[in-house]
């Protein structure tokens, strides 16, 4: 398979310093998105309100629920092709490159009719507070628009990171965001369009994001164009594909899904607590979002040198991530617990609101490092084609957080608290979990 000089060959070379170039665009992309939805609560909350701000959380979160599914189906089609690309393996490659489109691109229309079909039942579903009902169906009615684009945006950038391009991606990230972050404030602050306008803000920016990476694709990385020859229905390759993609799809399903269920006992406790939530959510995302992202850069390590037979390179990579992950979680957790107070005082200025979210960040701030170590467990594990253990972790983290989150709020002495303190529970039994499956499944190269 011809090699693009902008790729990166994560099957040789220095494994840290291979990692971290091929990581960095991923992280650094991924905290540009979380700047670009700060922007938008910001905006929301400065010059809308909470009662915007509380709907506009909610709906977000739905939407990374939704997301979600597209972005697992694109992860895992991604780790197939990592893995056949570092295997040489190019009839697989665009035969498979060819199908998971064509998959993932049918799923992502039928889930957007779908979504609209739903619309007038969402509200009551996630216990949205009825003098917001208005403002977060406004908000869905404009920001499901953007699923087809969500899904031309993720594809693209998970066949590119799994040829070893992950600059690429990141270019079009920035633009969009920049983008975004223009037209929020003109059409929310400048031209008072109030949650529509920050909804038709972001849905603008994502068709540039998909459609800009979808050209670019086509156009300078022969690898990814549909060759007619690859244009068929190979039952193997299919099989394969729907077992990653369908199991990743899964897991990040149910990881968003434990999130929409928490929302849901959020909305409960009434507008203060969603809006500081809402905040406390985009600064606590934004915070970890880097260490996601090197753990699908990690997968893609993982995979092409699963595909190239290389099970000492990946024992001696779970190593120096691990080293990596903790470094870097120890840092953000101490900044976050620091500047709790002010990071929340961007979005909102009433005091109640401010001292919820303190109590969130001060809780969750402190226990990133077992997030991190989570993501690693779920790249790895898709990427040695064992997607169902990322499943089983999930349920553990879901499992554990949506229990406790119902149980523990009961309490009239513990309440919200009780919500924040049931996710770094969660995260830590699947850690553990995850370490009984790392020693259990010992790598094991493809034939």
């Amino acid at each position: 398979m011809s090699k693009n000089k902008s790729t990166i060959d994560l099957t040789s070379g220095s494994i840290s310093l291979g990692l971290v170039k091929f990581a960095l665009p991923l992280m650094a992309g991924n905290v540009l998105q979380q700047c670009y939805n700060l922007t938008d609560t910001l905006v929301v909350g400065r010059f809308i309100g909470k009662n915007a701000l509380a709907a506009v959380g909610s709906a977000y979160t739905l939407m990374i629920f939704l997301t979600s599914i597209i972005l697992g189906l694109s992860m895992g089609c991604g780790a197939f092709l990592s893995m056949k690309y570092g295997a040489k393996e190019d009839r697989e490659f665009s035969i498979g490159n060819w199908l998971s489109f064509c998959g993932t691109g049918l799923f992502s229309i039928l889930l957007t009719l779908l979504v609209y079909l739903l619309l007038g039942f969402t509200a009551n579903l996630l216990a949205i507070p009825t003098n917001i009902h208005a403002l977060f169906n406004q908000y869905l009615l404009i920001i499901y628009a953007g699923i087809p684009a969500t899904f031309l945006y993720n594809y693209f950038a998970c066949s590119l990171r799994a040829i070893g391009n992950s600059a690429i991606p990141l270019l079009f990230l920035c633009l969009s965001s920049v983008l975004n972050i223009i037209l929020c404030i003109w059409l929310v602050a400048g031209l008072g369009l109030g949650v529509a306008g920050s909804a038709l803000a972001t849905v603008i920016s994502q068709y540039f994001a998909g459609l800009g990476l979808t050209i670019y694709s086509w156009q300078h990385f022969p690898q990814l164009r549909f060759k007619k020859a690859a244009m068929v229905y190979d039952q193997a390759i299919s099989k394969s594909i729907l077992s990653l993609a369908g199991l990743t799809a899964l897991q990040q399903s149910i990881m968003n899904l434990g999130i929409l269920m928490v929302q849901g006992r959020i909305n409960s406790f009434g507008v203060n607590v969603m809006a500081a939530f809402t905040s406390a959510v985009k600064i606590d995302t934004l915070a970890y979002s880097p260490v996601q992202d090197f753990g699908n850069a990690y997968s893609t390590f993982v995979a092409q040198n699963y595909g190239a037979q290389q099970a000492d390179r990946i024992k001696q990579g779970n190593r120096q991530a691990s080293c990596w992950i903790l470094a870097f979680c120890l840092v953000i957790s101490s900044l976050v617990v620091f500047w709790a107070k002010p990071l929340l005082a961007l979005f909102s200025s009433d005091p109640e609101v401010i001292q919820i979210g303190i109590g969130y960040l001060r809780i969750e701030g402190s226990f990133y490092a077992l997030i991190g170590f989570l993501f690693m467990f779920y790249g790895y594990f898709r990427a040695i084609d064992e997607p169902m253990i990322s499943v089983v972790l999930t349920l553990f983290s879901l499992g554990t957080r949506v229990l406790l989150a119902y149980l523990l709020s009961e309490v009239p002495a513990i309440g919200y608290i009780g919500i924040w303190a049931s996710i770094p529970i969660g995260w830590a039994l699947a850690d553990l979990a995850g370490l009984y499956y790392l020693h259990k499944k010992a790598v094991k190269p493809t034939d």
